[in-house]
């Protein structure tokens, strides 16, 4: 999309349209990659996740990220570290900082959709290895992931599975 320093800062300012950005169907989900790291010089990546209701992650542990999540519509329930809960619904934020067990799964009978954003970026390639493109945005049924092949991709990326979320 744009060139980018040594300094992982941009050198151009850029658009993602409303129609735009990578589409994949990973781990059970939608996720739309409005910017990634090549587009950001590393700095972030901001994903566009949809999932239906009955979606959950594994608990997981990103020893190189932060995460934040914007909820746009319906409500999810985080689980973090000793089992503790945040539940956060439309126009709520949560952050999910590194090294700390986490993962969350859909609460509402809607759909969930939440703006992610991963700092530094590179954590949007995980989802491109274990995932496909997406033909079109229907969400998909929730369903179990190959967790053996999640499992295996995400050490390239610093992310270990922890195994399924409790409760």
């Amino acid at each position: 999309m744009s060139s980018t320093s040594g300094d992982h800062t941009p050198t151009e300012p850029f658009v993602t349209p409303a129609t735009g950005g990578q589409a994949l169907r990973s781990t059970g989900a939608l996720l739309i990659v409005k910017a990634d790291a090549e587009s950001t010089g590393g700095a972030f990546a901001l994903v566009d996740l949809r999932a239906a209701p009955g979606y959950e992650t594994p608990l997981h542990v990103h020893r190189r990220e932060d995460e934040h999540c914007y909820v746009l519509d319906g409500e999810m329930e985080c689980v973090y570290g000793d089992g503790e809960t945040l539940t956060a619904g439309p126009h709520d934020a949560v952050f999910l900082p590194r090294d700390v067990p986490h993962g969350f799964r859909v609460v509402s009978d809607a759909p969930l959709r939440i703006l992610v954003t991963v700092t530094p970026a590179g954590l949007e390639g995980f989802f491109a290895d274990v995932g496909e493109e997406a033909e079109t945005l229907d969400l998909p049924a929730p369903a179990e992931p190959d967790v053996a092949a999640v499992t295996a991709a995400a050490a390239a990326y610093d992310l270990e599975i922890l195994g399924p979320l409790p409760g």
